[in-house]
């Protein structure tokens, strides 16, 4: 298990690089014909936008992986262990079934999007949509493996 999540890691964090790249790449494109040349190319902003999704679909997965999403501990910290315990179960299941579903539903999403072409890029749209199944898939998994550890924490 900690190889399979050692290598989903890797992969999230090389398509988040890879992502980031190629938006820093269109950006800097955009930037330097708005400067130097006599029209800037329409497709920059478009695919830096694209870039920019995917970065973030990539990256959401890792921030499940790493906890680095916000924590109301409010009341949590009020909570006994045994409670805490029960609630990082509970709240593991229904991230878990929630991101389920999305994955689900986002197929029909990409489907939708395969008859649509993007105005300057000219690809199909399901590409872009496609980020919404990485993002469900990748935080998805993580939330399993988070499920997983509480429930072992439980028994």
């Amino acid at each position: 298990m900690k190889r399979t999540k050692r290598i989903i890691a890797l992969l999230l964090k090389f398509g988040t690089l890879i992502s980031a790249a190629g938006f820093i790449g269109s950006t800097l494109i955009q930037i330097y014909a708005r400067f130097f040349m006599e029209s800037a190319p329409s497709w920059t902003e478009e695919a830096a936008r694209f870039f920019f999704i995917y970065a973030m679909s990539f990256a959401a997965g890792l921030a499940m992986k790493d906890k680095y999403y916000v924590h109301l501990d409010l009341v949590y910290d009020k909570l006994k262990e045994n409670q805490k315990k029960v609630l990082n179960l509970n709240i593991s299941i229904i991230v878990f079934m929630m991101f389920l579903i999305m994955s689900i539903f986002s197929i029909e999403f990409i489907v939708l999007g395969i008859p649509e072409n993007s105005p300057s890029l000219g690809i199909s749209m399901s590409i872009a949509f496609a980020s919404v199944l990485v993002m469900a898939l990748s935080i998805g998994v993580f939330a399993f493996f988070d499920m997983l550890k509480n429930l072992k924490k439980l028994l």
